[in-house]
């Protein structure tokens, strides 16, 4: 076993109901270790989890799907993204945010939108269009979605096509990712989330709210996928931008994401990518899903983690989830050191 530490750390966290199912993998350039374990729901009766079955990603969208074509077009010299979102997306009203602030969170938008989830499609994009940045624009990093929700508007604009078209041909369809789908159409091969108390069990839809609303026009949430397919997207991390024959990014801007890419340097963030050390101080990609997943890549070394459960099912237990997962994260990193060392000494 490639991760024992963890493995079993996993195995734990289930075993207590953090989560009621898991999939997931330990990849290195060459090779990759995979396990699907527990169910795919409890609620209304237990389902066993096959490794198949797509889940709702949440935010791992954001680094799959918007940040992938955000950056191609920066390679593509069609944006620049020092310059504002409101150069490419005229109906943004905010001339101060730039597309560097919405891809490290360092916009400092006033978010709060009245009756938002009570909202149409058109009525919830017009009131994005209208939020402001504050005063912390471009010194402190604040996670939100709505970074991502007005990429995509402005992907919209740019390209002419819903974005949930772009995220499958400039995205799935290259990377052969076949079983990842937006906006299902059958829930019967989806892992299903929260037992809502207004949607009820939300099994084949968005459980993010504001993509949910948006529908194709979402780029912050929407994607379901499984190991299978985030195995491709992540192995062209790990190949410098390329997936078999394809090159989806350019080496360089892989290398340029383990930067930090905030205005002051000082946020930790990349773009679109959080980043986290390793136990030697050397930065790693990472991000999460609100639903229970999370990727952990590093493209120095070639390894990554993918991590994919349904912790919302049937209750939202946050904070005990976080605790957790970074509990978790933090005995991979260990055991990686430990990989690395033992490897060094044979």
């Amino acid at each position: 076993m490639m991760y024992k530490e963890t493995s079993k750390k996993i195995k734990i966290m289930m075993n207590e109901g953090v989560f009621p199912g898991v999939s997931f993998s330990f990849m290195t350039k060459t090779e990759s270790e995979d396990h699907t374990w527990g169910k795919a729901q409890i609620f209304p009766e237990a389902e066993v989890l096959d490794r198949s079955l797509l889940f709702d990603v949440a935010s791992l969208t954001k680094v799959i799907c918007t940040t992938t074509v955000v950056l191609q077009l920066m390679e593509a010299k069609i944006i620049e993204i020092d310059r504002s979102l409101k150069t490419y997306y005229p109906a943004f009203e905010d001339e101060k945010i730039t597309i560097r602030h919405l891809l490290t969170h360092t916009s400092d938008i006033q978010s709060y939108i009245e009756n938002r989830d009570t909202l149409s499609k058109e009525e919830l994009k017009r009131a994005y269009n209208q939020v402001q940045s504050g005063e912390a624009l471009g010194k402190k990093v604040s996670y939100t979605d709505t970074g991502t929700i007005l990429l995509g508007f402005m992907l919209e604009e740019l390209l002419g096509k819903e974005v949930i078209e772009l995220f499958k041909e400039r995205v799935l369809h290259p990377l052969d990712m076949r079983e990842s789908i937006f906006l299902p159409t059958d829930s019967a091969n989806i892992v299903p989330t929260e037992n809502h108390p207004v949607r009820g069990l939300i099994r084949g839809q968005t459980h993010d709210p504001k993509a949910f609303v948006l529908a194709e026009h979402a780029g912050n949430a929407g994607l379901f996928t499984n190991l299978t397919d985030l195995k491709k997207f992540t192995s062209m991390y790990l190949n410098e931008g390329v997936y078999q024959d394809t090159k989806l990014l350019e080496r360089t801007t892989i290398c340029s994401l383990l930067a930090d890419q905030t205005p002051n340097k000082h946020g930790n963030r990349s773009l679109g990518w959080d980043l986290k050390d390793d136990l030697t101080g050397r930065p790693i990609l990472f991000h999460t899903g609100y639903t229970g997943t999370f990727l952990l890549i590093d493209p120095n070394e070639k390894e990554a983690f993918i991590f994919l459960s349904n912790r919302v099912h049937p209750v939202d237990k946050r904070a005990e989830y976080i605790e957790k997962r970074d509990e978790l994260i933090e005995i991979y990193l260990k055991e990686k050191i430990t990989n690395k060392d033992e490897s060094l000494s044979f």
